[in-house]
């Protein structure tokens, strides 16, 4: 007597098998979805209600000009210097031993979310007008680090504690990229008499080209959001975006200018949309011979 045939199993409702992603949607729109329709819909509001694009408007006033430059240019400067000393740091990690870059890629996943108040106190104890490297270059070899200004709360400043966590974040995201370069590549290049140099340029340059496009990109979106390092720093005026929505929402002085805040607020989130968008098309470019 034939055995009867196993029965097919049978499938899930395809609503059961979205119940998993249930928390992560929950999570994206109250976290994302809810403060940009916020944002969205102040930015347009008028003091009485209304639609209005005054607030949005007022965003050509020269100091906020001023203030979304130095913000472009804080987070380009900082991205470009992370985007290479971090690929540098990266490529020796890929030629290092297992323990080392170990210890080293924890070490930058840590250093990478080290900012706010503790990153701003960090340099203020090191460097700040009384911090022990300031005072022992003063006393002993009599160099003065602020003999030109008090640069470390402007924007060199900035652009200085900036850098220390693009550094690391760079490693992190540009490390896969360089263990997707194979070493058969190279010696291909070399065994058809190939130089180092043509290596860099013809092969390897032009593959890891998208990557570390998109991987500067991406720090370049993370210094233009940030904000706690720049507010425990800087301490009077507001010489990027973030402190004037500071000023905006928070200010005792100039009253009603809670949806200017969030106009600004809408600026940046629309820079930073187009720099994610360019970055997902370089990491789907990257993707393609990472697979």
């Amino acid at each position: 007597m034939p055995e009867k045939a196993l029965a097919a199993p049978r499938r899930k409702p395809r609503g059961t098998a979205l119940l998993g992603a249930v928390p992560f949607f929950g999570y994206v729109a109250i976290f994302l979805i809810v403060p940009t329709l916020v944002v969205v819909i102040g930015a347009f509001a008028g003091t009485d209600g209304a639609v209005s694009s005054a607030n949005v408007e007022a965003l050509t006033n020269g100091y906020l000009l001023d203030a979304f430059g130095r913000s472009i240019v804080l987070s380009a400067v900082s991205a470009l210097v992370g985007a290479v000393l971090g690929a540098l740091l990266a490529y020796a990690l890929v030629t290092a031993s297992g323990l080392v870059r170990r210890i080293a890629t924890s070490a930058a996943g840590v250093l990478a979310q080290f900012g706010g108040v503790t990153l701003a106190f960090a340099f203020l104890a090191t460097i700040g007008l009384s911090g022990f490297v300031t005072v022992w270059l003063h006393d002993h070899l009599s160099i003065d680090l602020y003999a030109n200004g008090v640069w470390l709360f402007e924007l060199p400043g900035l652009i200085l504690v900036y850098t220390y966590f693009q550094i690391p974040l760079m490693v992190i995201v540009f490390l896969p990229a360089l263990d997707g370069v194979r070493p058969q590549w190279r010696e291909a290049t070399e065994s058809l008499g190939g130089s180092t140099w043509q290596y860099w340029t013809r092969v390897a340059g032009p593959l890891l080209a998208p990557a570390f496009l998109g991987s500067t990109l991406l720090l370049f979106a993370n210094a233009f959001s940030a904000y706690a390092t720049a507010a425990a720093l800087v301490s009077q005026g507001s010489p990027i975006i973030p402190l004037q929505i500071r000023g905006a929402l928070t200010s005792e002085v100039v009253l009603g200018q809670q949806n200017v805040g969030k106009a600004m607020a809408l600026g940046m989130v629309v820079v930073v949309a187009v720099v994610m968008g360019l970055y997902s098309l370089l990491e789907r470019r990257t993707a393609k011979w990472l697979g």
